[in-house]
């Protein structure tokens, strides 16, 4: 049995679109024939992430699909007004928004003793209230619609801690409790919501993490990823487009009985259940 997810003319909003999971992910949603607006975080390397943007444009546009759009919106998710500009560009360009895949997020890693009041309220200002404005602003198009879609994109940091990284251990808890929290108001809309939360996977950002660890620990970065391995039980680090895969099953209708939940895709690492 062949699995039919049904996607062709839906319209997605892909955050964080420009590399890693967020690319992999509108990849995947484009090649089903969905239209996907991209934006970028935006808020620090503005020029260099609009470029980023452009490149992941034309790369997405080189594959074959039946007919999808894709568009790019560079955005400060991290301004209120910012995020309506992504919402309301999208909805003039394609006239709905049906799938929304919240993934813009860049804490630092760090000693918890040299982190400032700023690593902190960055993190949670990005990823925890960028998410949620961006669910706030999204629902009310999906609630008129009569369904909708929300995948967060969080990380394993948020059911266990380690303590280089709090800032964005933190954020993702938090999401946690907003996305299990929220699901049962939007249910009442036939609105989906659903957290995937990544281990440690092949991305850029993660050989960011890779280094900031190091620096924080004074060993080398290399040191880092044998480390990750071997926690990891299956020895092997995720690929964006596993996490891409898993994302598009959650926004399709073969998940059309699953809100609320969280899906950790990290190899076997986390040690709770």
């Amino acid at each position: 049995m062949s699995l039919e997810l049904k996607l062709s003319g839906k319209t997605a909003i892909v955050t964080g679109g420009s590399a890693g999971i967020g690319l992999a992910t509108a990849k995947a949603l484009y090649s089903e024939g969905v239209n996907v607006a991209m934006s970028t975080t935006g808020y620090a390397y503005a020029a260099r992430n609009q470029e980023r943007l452009e490149n992941a444009v034309a790369a997405i546009q080189s594959l074959p699909t039946p007919g999808a759009k894709v568009i790019a919106i560079s955005a400060d998710l991290t301004k209120a007004e910012d995020v309506e500009k992504v919402v309301s560009t999208t909805l003039a360009q394609f006239n709905q928004i049906d799938i929304l895949i919240n993934n813009a997020g860049s804490a630092r890693a760090g000693s918890f003793l040299e982190s400032t009041d700023d690593l902190f309220l960055d993190a949670w200002n990005l990823k925890l209230l960028g998410y949620i404005r961006l669910v706030r602003a999204v629902v009310p198009h999906q609630k008129s619609r009569g369904d909708g879609r929300i995948v967060n994109i969080v990380g394993g940091a948020g059911r266990t801690p380690r303590p280089n990284f709090l800032a964005g251990g933190t954020s993702n808890a938090a999401l946690l409790n907003f996305t299990k929290g929220i699901s049962k108001e939007l249910a009442e809309y036939k609105i989906r919501i659903n957290a995937i939360s990544p281990g440690a996977t092949a991305t850029e950002r993660a050989e960011t993490l890779a280094r900031q660890n190091a620096q924080a620990q004074g060993i080398t970065v290399e040191q880092v990823k044998a480390q990750n391995i071997q926690s990891i039980p299956l020895k092997r680090i995720a690929q964006p487009e596993e996490i891409a895969a898993l994302a598009l099953f959650l926004v399709s209708d073969l998940a059309a009985s699953i809100t609320g939940t969280e899906i950790i895709v990290d190899g076997g690492s986390t040690p709770g259940v």
